[in-house]
């Protein structure tokens, strides 16, 4: 039997499956974690959607909608996780990006999944124990936190897999 509380009209139990992602078009990291009660959390699926460079960018978006309603068609999650749109000095790719997150949103409300949003440096906090850990600090803290059974190959995954980490922390009981 597990304990639930519904806040807000979600609701949140000791058992928590959350669809992770690290928005990206030419490469996207996600991860599906869970946590069952006390229990460390556990990675179920991890890897990072590439597109091919030579598609146009309609397929490519495509392409990253449709696996990501195939993964959550698959796992069922309770909340779909996503890292906020951090402006970098290539506007043409950052707004390639906020179009693929509209798409991500528009996936997870189509399914009646809940959205939540994190800031890179919530993530980094949250996931490297600092709002300034670099990614090799993230990857060990990780390992440390979650119990992964498989070789992560591409930061991508580990960003997705941070993504979930920060969503489960703030929504612990």
């Amino acid at each position: 039997m597990f304990l639930s509380v519904t806040v807000s009209s979600i609701r949140y139990t000791l058992y928590m499956r959350i669809l992770a992602i690290d928005p990206g078009y030419g490469r996207c990291g996600v991860a599906v974690l869970e946590r069952n009660g006390s229990e460390k959390e556990t990675l179920l699926h991890s890897d990072c959607i590439e597109t091919s460079k030579d598609a146009d960018f309609a397929e490519r978006l495509g392409a990253v909608a449709d696996e990501c309603t195939r993964l959550a068609k698959k796992y069922k999650p309770d909340a779909v996780a996503l890292e906020k749109l951090y402006f970098s000095t290539n506007q043409k790719t950052a707004m390639r990006v906020a179009e693929v997150r509209g798409a991500l949103i528009q996936v997870a409300t189509n399914l009646r999944i809940p959205v939540f949003e994190y800031t890179p440096g919530e993530i980094k906090s949250a996931a490297g124990g600092s709002g300034r850990a670099d990614k090799q600090a993230i990857a060990k803290m990780l390992h440390a936190l979650v119990k992964i059974e498989k070789e992560i190959e591409r930061d991508d995954e580990y960003d997705a897999i941070a993504v979930g980490v920060t969503h489960l922390a703030r929504h612990r009981n």
